[in-house]
């Protein structure tokens, strides 16, 4: 696509305008936003310049095509730089494609047990080791912040706060209904079962605004939740925070009654933030058509086929052999980056189209 040369040029703009105000600003809080900014727009910068380069090469070597000496030798040097163009001005239009605000935010995942009793607890289970692998090969945090774990093995309910660069850009096209069908440690005559969860990815921004008041707050005390044992509080430390006008319920259950509080209020906050945001996304919906989306939670997205060693996304239709190492958490980025591609090439088809 070829990208208007004024466009090219605003950014580089934009960039050099931020450069220059980062030492010439005392103002702390101006200079944390300004670094910020600065790292976004860093690589989009370069890439920009790389293309500008190119474009500035090409019209220089066009100028020496009637030159007797040097025509043959500029006429070659175009011809390589019109094949590598495409990709390159590609590269930048990826670059260039509006982000998410919420991308480069940490995340609370939600993993609940579906239909299909202990055997889809036990799934529950499966489901947060893979993604605590996978967030640990990225470097990311995770803890605990309730948990409800089943008879069997795995989680009716767990809730874990993912800490790290760009978690939720990574991780929020995993949000929906994920199935496994294989035979159950519960099952004596060897048939296959068919079992579900529910993922839900919240993103924490750093600023949250949304009219949130304590007073709209009913909060109550109350024992750990567990199958049992000595990891399981003997008083009241667990905290249960209920918004009235919504609904919205959480619970945090560690040892801290006071960090329950504090975990609780900051959870509640995130998730009236992702009910605010699925609301903008169902608004935007025929804007929105042809992506693949995450705000539809009760959506079927995934099948994890054990018998067959398979997993198939069916949002996108990819299926994929590796269902051992997918599991694992070590090969999950082959999904995750083929769900971020094809989400960035129906945008990249909507704004050429539009």
């Amino acid at each position: 696509m070829n990208i208007p040369d004024i466009k090219l040029a605003q950014v580089v703009d934009r960039f050099d305008q931020i450069t220059a105000r980062m030492g010439a600003t005392s103002d702390t809080d101006e200079i944390v936003q300004l670094g910020k900014d600065y790292a976004e727009l860093r690589p989009v910068a370069e890439g920009v310049k790389k293309l500008m380069d190119v474009r500035a090469e090409m019209a220089d070597l066009e100028a020496m095509l009637d030159d007797p000496e040097m025509g043959p030798m500029a006429k070659e040097e175009i011809q390589n730089l019109k094949e590598s163009l495409p990709a390159l001005e590609k590269e930048v239009s990826l670059l260039l494609l509006p982000k998410d605000k919420d991308d480069n935010a940490s995340i609370v995942l939600e993993i609940r047990a579906g239909t299909g009793g202990d055997e889809a607890a036990i799934f529950a289970g499966d489901l947060f080791a893979m993604y605590s692998r996978y967030a640990s090969l990225q470097g990311w945090k995770v803890e605990i912040e309730n948990e409800n774990e089943a008879d069997m093995g795995g989680y009716k309910e767990i809730v874990a706060s993912i800490s790290g660069a760009g978690a939720y850009g990574m991780m929020k096209f995993e949000s929906g209904v994920h199935r496994v069908q294989r035979v159950p440690v519960t099952e004596t005559q060897g048939r296959i079962h068919t079992s579900a969860a529910t993922v839900a990815v919240l993103p924490e921004p750093e600023d949250i605004d949304i009219g949130f008041s304590m007073g709209d707050v009913r909060v109550d005390t109350m024992r750990a939740s567990g199958a049992g044992g000595q990891h399981v509080n003997k008083t009241d430390s667990a905290v249960r925070m209920t918004h009235v006008p919504t609904g919205v319920v959480v619970v945090c259950d560690a040892k801290s009654q006071h960090m329950n509080r504090a975990n609780a209020e900051r959870l509640l906050k995130m998730k009236l933030y992702d009910m605010e945001k699925q609301r903008v996304d169902a608004d935007r919906a025929e804007e929105r058509a042809g992506q693949i989306g995450s705000g539809d939670r009760s959506e079927r997205i995934r099948t994890y086929n054990y018998p067959q060693g398979r997993v198939t996304d069916h949002r996108i239709n990819l299926t994929l052999y590796n269902l051992d190492k997918i599991v694992a958490g070590d090969a999950l980025s082959d999904i995750v980056n083929a769900l971020i591609s094809e989400d960035q090439a129906s945008r990249l088809a909507q704004m050429e189209a539009g």
